[in-house]
């Protein structure tokens, strides 16, 4: 019972005796009490946590450190995303592989895997490094690095470098473009990003790219 009802009620119940007025009194102010209670859990539980709101934020990573033939994993809205700097050879191998590749011209969903500025043979703003979601485009699996060329287990005598997909047997080369007959139907995605700087890689936006 609200306040006003209870100064209502109570100056048209002028006979009511001490005791009950006590009770009436006390019952309103613990409502009360109980409802704002109520309410401040339930304001807070519609707020975006801070792993939410950064979930979708843009992420900055400082690549000075990643040598030649080395990758990193950053985690970019839930998924690994790959940065990889490439040794001469492996960037000179890419155009070997072309003919092996299911999509090496990057036409299958430009815009939903591939941004502009990645739509080359190297599929990055610098040839040297490589920046890709972890993330196989056939059943979501994440590729192992393979990046030894040569003969080994589930890879062919002729191997330049790249992925394996230890799930199904997809592969795809340095720069995430899947190998004829595969499992898995498209590249691996490229996300936006630019560069702040030599060092400084933005993921996440591509404004300046």
């Amino acid at each position: 019972m609200c306040g006003f009802c209870v100064r209502t009620f109570m100056s048209d119940n002028k006979s009511i005796d001490s005791s009950k007025r006590t009770w009436l009194i006390a019952t309103s102010c613990a409502g009360a009490v109980g409802t704002v209670a109520t309410a401040i859990p339930f304001a807070s539980s519609i707020q975006p946590s801070e792993r939410a709101k950064a979930a979708g934020a843009s992420i900055e990573v400082d690549i000075s450190g990643v040598k030649p033939g080395e990758k990193i994993t950053v985690e970019w809205r839930g998924k690994p995303v790959w940065i990889v700097r490439r040794t001469p050879e492996q960037v000179a191998a890419l155009g070997q592989v072309e003919g092996q590749l299911a999509d090496p011209q990057s036409q299958r969903k430009p815009s939903e895997l591939t941004p502009d500025y990645a739509r080359n043979q190297a599929r990055s703003i610098k040839p040297e490094i490589f920046v890709g979601v972890g993330i196989c485009s056939h059943l979501g699996c994440s590729p192992s690095d393979k990046f030894q060329p040569g003969a080994q287990a589930s890879l062919p005598d002729d191997w330049t470098g790249g992925f394996l997909c230890p799930c199904h047997g997809s592969t795809f080369d340095m720069a995430g473009r899947v190998y004829k007959n595969k499992p898995a139907p498209d590249n691996l995605e490229v996300p936006p990003h630019m560069y702040l700087s030599d060092n400084r890689l933005l993921i996440g936006e591509d404004k300046k790219a």
